[in-house]
């Protein structure tokens, strides 16, 4: 499940595969691009989840401030959206994998997904697309660089 952030252009794609029980999680991992906030809250977000055996249900009741919390309120306080994408995009990927059963109970095939709110995170198909598209030029933090080096 990809997330976005349009503001600044960072990326987090989550993947989660459901236990048995599909209340667990048997696997969860994710790969991303963006800023170190938005990195961090991610790494630290998935080995909260994976050492503390964490249910789908619980990971939903997680609050976004007491993530913001953990990483130290002043230190993100300029950018809450990236410090809140992992966990984010961690309950879409939830949300959807728990829909997606539903669907299969039913007998149902997946409804086109509606159209992003301006400005906020997106998540989903094209949420790669959108946070890029959106974000402001220059403000990716690898913009302009080449091995970490700045083009001459």
């Amino acid at each position: 499940m990809p997330g976005g952030n349009p503001g600044c252009g960072d990326v987090v794609t989550v993947y989660l595969k459901g236990a048995q029980d599909h209340n667990h999680m048997a696997g969860v991992s994710y790969e991303g691009e963006g800023c170190t906030i938005s990195m961090a809250a991610s790494s630290m977000l998935l080995e909260q989840v994976v050492d503390g055996d964490l249910t789908m249900d619980e990971v939903l009741l997680m609050d976004y401030n007491e993530m913001i919390e953990q990483l130290g309120r002043q230190i993100v306080a300029s950018r809450p959206k990236c410090a809140t994408l992992g966990l984010g995009t961690l309950k879409a990927a939830i949300r959807r994998y728990q829909q997606d059963r539903r669907l299969a109970e039913a007998g149902v095939s997946r409804p086109e997904a509606p159209e992003p709110e301006k400005g906020g995170l997106v998540f989903g198909e094209g949420a790669t697309e959108a946070a890029r598209a959106d974000a402001p030029e220059g403000s990716r933090p690898h913009d302009g660089l080449a091995d970490g080096l700045p083009d001459k």
